[in-house]
């Protein structure tokens, strides 16, 4: 079976969802559904979209087979929040997006399997997956975190702090030795500017050698030097 078509069932039961309701979903019958998941029957444009967002996951996601555990993802996010990496407990957005790259490639570095399971793309202010903005506003609109958006001497900063009310949610998403991976990336970069790790991440191996806007591999993080891993 194709990758992501078996990929696809595997969401589907995972969310324990039924062909009828993902077929009403993406506006087909079930039938033609069945059809699309024995693959008899290609997915059209508009009917990956409506698939995508009803997983919660890109285009690109769905159709490369490696669909990411957002869950997992947001309680990495909010395990990086509760390590009071500043007194307030605010992380700027950009280092919170790099310290979770750093978990995930550094975790593939030892285990050739990601965290997370997302992919993440090479942009201007390092790599990160598309998903993390959706992740953020999830979790923002549940109230589990707070967004603060200021002005620092003519910088425009947008700051992540974990909501008091939410303090007592449990992690139950890691293991043991992910959390500890976790806390050693934590505390390396605790006391570090934003700009430090920006550029520690621009200068590793896979940001460098993929293009601009491309999804980098994790198979790229192996050929790294392990000092510069995380």
């Amino acid at each position: 079976m194709n990758m992501y078509m078996q990929k696809i069932k595997e969401f589907r039961i995972k969310n324990k969802l039924s062909q009828e309701q993902v077929a009403q979903a993406i506006g087909v019958s079930r039938p033609t559904y069945s059809a699309i998941e024995a693959e008899k029957q290609m997915l059209n444009t508009d009917e990956a979209q409506k698939l995508a967002s009803l997983f919660g996951i890109t285009v690109d996601e769905l159709l490369s087979g490696h669909i990411p555990d957002i869950a997992k993802y947001k309680q990495m996010i909010l395990t990086y929040l509760r390590m009071n990496m500043s007194v307030d407990r605010k992380i700027p957005k950009t280092k919170l997006a790099k310290l979770l790259y750093l978990a995930d490639f550094a975790w593939f570095y030892d285990h050739t399997e990601s965290m997370s399971g997302m992919q993440y793309r090479k942009i201007a202010h390092g790599p990160v997956p598309d998903t993390f903005f959706r992740a953020l506003d999830e979790l923002e609109e549940s109230g589990k975190i707070e967004i603060e958006r200021k002005n620092d001497k003519g910088r425009d900063m947008i700051l992540i702090s974990e909501s008091d009310s939410n303090r007592n949610e449990k992690i139950t998403t890691l293991n043991a030795e992910e959390l500890k991976l976790m806390k050693q990336i934590g505390a390396k970069w605790k006391n570090k500017k934003t700009q430090e790790i920006v550029n520690f991440t621009h200068n590793q191996l896979p940001y460098t050698i993929c293009r601009m806007d491309e999804i980098i591999p994790y198979v790229l993080i192996t050929q790294e030097d392990p000092d510069m891993v995380f």
